[in-house]
């Protein structure tokens, strides 16, 4: 497998040391290949952790806010079995060191990963989906799920519950340019047929990109933390936090966006996303 860490390669699949004084908030989002034709026809291929610490008294600015995060990608599709007992591994470090544990429709993510886990991975991953399911009835003291997706609509004026029209909405510019001239599922086929390191890199970054700004929704979400007023650009976030990571991030594609005002400044003031009081912290996921 292909691990990528802002972490030492040898604690890159561990969770990082909580910070002191901290809330944690731990997103992880999923990547696989669909296909509707036959049961369980969906193959996990890789998946993220952003592992974000927001101090407990105060709500901190998330531009200024640091985070930790790894990345594992199949150098080949028979190490599938293994991917999934990592990511199931890192369910359950979440549970265990975080307060949140995140996702965007991350019962999807789970329920993919636990139709094609080995045996040894399967209890950790129901114990995840019935955490989930009881999410609302959860104490928010203690670790538990908020889904960003369901659980972020006091927070939001517009229908869609798409992860780029909520992070727009919120002020978040999660401006996607892997996608401009192929899918997701199309740029994997290209590394996986053809040795494209681009093509797996583009999906890479992609998927960080979700797990970095599924940890800033379900943030602001909970009262945690607010954006600037300005917004948010979480390109230049992942160009800054995974700085060396993929050659794809020095790409003039990738690097024509850090530059630009944020499209989802001047978004957030249209009518129908008109400011809002800034949310208080919330006592339950309810």
């Amino acid at each position: 497998m292909i691990i990528t860490s802002s972490m030492p390669t040898a604690r890159a699949l561990e969770p990082p040391t909580p910070r002191t004084g901290t809330i944690r908030v731990a997103s992880i989002d999923v990547e696989w290949t669909k296909n509707y034709k036959i049961k369980n026809g969906q193959r996990p291929f890789c998946y993220s952790v952003a592992w974000l610490d927001l101090p407990a008294d105060r709500t901190p600015d998330l531009s200024t806010t640091p985070f930790e995060w790894t990345s594992v990608y199949v150098d080949e599709p028979g190490e599938m079995d293994a991917l999934i007992r990592h990511a199931a591994a890192c369910v359950a470090s979440a549970a265990e060191t975080a307060t949140i544990i995140t996702g965007h429709q991350f019962c999807a993510d789970l329920s993919v990963l636990q139709a094609n886990a080995p045996t040894d991975a399967v209890p950790i991953l129901e114990a995840a989906r019935e955490q989930w399911r009881q999410r609302r009835d959860a104490d928010p003291e203690s670790s538990h799920y908020v889904d960003t997706r369901y659980d972020a609509g006091h927070l939001l004026t517009g229908t869609s519950r798409r992860l780029v029209d909520v992070c727009t909405e919120l002020g978040l510019d999660v401006t996607q340019p892997e996608l401009l001239k192929k899918s997701m599922p199309a740029w994997h086929r290209s590394w996986v047929e053809d040795g494209d390191a681009e093509g797996r890199e583009r999906v890479s970054v992609l998927n960080l990109r979700h797990s970095v700004s599924t940890a800033y929704v379900a943030a602001l979400t909970a009262g945690l933390a607010q954006r600037p007023d300005t917004g948010l650009n979480v390109n230049q976030v992942l160009a800054e936090g995974a700085k060396g990571a993929w050659s794809w991030l020095e790409t003039p594609t990738f690097t024509a966006l850090l530059e630009e005002p944020c499209p989802s400044a001047s978004a957030a003031l249209s009518p129908s996303k008109a400011p809002k009081p800034r949310a208080k912290r919330r006592t339950s996921t309810r």
